[in-house]
């Protein structure tokens, strides 16, 4: 009996350390990619969600930048989700909200950088709660 444990658990980990198919490796990634995106989304909502909490006036770019840095940080699914979002909120936002282009052009700036990485403090105002 003994014996036969010691078999099924070398054969596990041989399997489990032996190189996969591309189909498998693929699918992998695609589910990898897949939960990093869902989330992205959801660190873009929690961004979102914070933003309008907090209510306070000029701290929208920290909250882009935030957002788009959580989930570009989980990998290229979260990058993927954040630009796909960022982009569809200012393409909707710029014909509803009357701020005017240059107020998108600056969103865009604080989203495309907390999706390279940079620091989203960079945009954070003077005076907003430690909460955030």
């Amino acid at each position: 009996m003994r014996l036969w444990i010691c078999i099924v658990l070398l054969s596990t980990v041989l399997c489990a350390s032996a190189d996969r198919p591309r189909i498998v490796q693929g699918a992998v990634r695609a589910g990898q990619f897949v939960r990093d995106a869902a989330g992205g989304a959801w660190d873009m909502l929690r961004a979102y969600k914070d933003m309008r909490e907090a209510n306070y006036k000029g701290a929208d770019k920290y909250f882009h930048a935030r957002g788009n840095y959580d989930a570009a940080r989980r990998g290229p699914g979260g990058a993927w989700a954040a630009r796909v979002i960022s982009d569809a909120r200012e393409n909707w936002q710029s014909g509803v909200s009357g701020r005017g282009a240059e107020d998108t052009r600056q969103d865009q700036e604080a989203n495309r950088w907390g999706r390279n990485g940079g620091d989203p403090n960079r945009y954070r105002p003077k005076g907003l709660p430690s909460k955030y």
